[in-house]
């Protein structure tokens, strides 16, 4: 959790490692049935807890954060992760709910164990939280949080994070179709899209 000679395109860089690597117990009828519930949720719906409680939110927060901090550019705080991961939690991950419950109280009781003043996680400061976490990085907990974070950070908005498409202008991704062979051009005449079809 050292951030100390880790620069924002090395973070983004192991993006793909990291999600490739998550040791997440969804099998692809998992995956399946994730992907349509997350189709269906309704795109430009206010940000709003579901699943996590006000104070459970705050500590969630303060993880991403860590894990995609702010600095020059916008991290996961900015960008609503905590947003996606409620959402995720309550609809489209829900199988994964009760787990990661369970492993957020055992992540709060051992912080409060540590930092018996501070209250709470989010409480603690940021040279706290880094030393904290280094000692928690390996947890399911953590695991779930780190792949979760990263999600809400590059996928579409309407998933709950990705506020204002951050993350994607963190890549230099631009959220435009582009019909020119050998990509999209099959797409052309599709319906429902309601894309730019200038280019050539």
């Amino acid at each position: 959790m050292d951030h100390d000679g880790i620069s924002r395109r090395s973070l983004l860089q192991a993006v793909g490692v990291t999600i490739a690597t998550a040791a997440i117990p969804l099998g692809w009828a998992e995956i399946a049935e994730a992907m349509d519930a997350a189709q269906r949720i309704t795109p430009g719906a206010a940000a709003a807890l579901s699943f996590l409680t006000a104070a459970e939110a705050a500590d969630v927060e303060a993880v991403a954060a860590q894990i995609v901090p702010t600095d020059d550019t916008p991290g996961a705080r900015e960008a609503g992760a905590v947003y996606f991961i409620d959402k995720a939690l309550a609809t489209f991950f829900s199988q994964l709910a009760t787990d990661y419950r369970r492993q957020l109280v055992a992540f709060q009781e051992a912080c409060r164990t540590q930092h018996p003043a501070a209250g709470s996680f989010a409480a603690l400061t940021s040279a706290q939280q880094i030393a904290f976490l280094t000692g928690v990085d390996q947890t399911p907990f953590f695991t779930t949080t780190r792949l979760l974070t990263l999600l809400g950070m590059f996928s579409l908005p309407e998933y709950g994070g990705n506020r204002n498409a951050l993350g994607w202008k963190l890549l230099g991704f631009e959220d435009a179709h582009v019909f020119t062979s050998p990509f999209g051009y099959y797409d052309r005449d599709y319906p429902g899209f309601a894309a730019d079809v200038t280019a050539k």
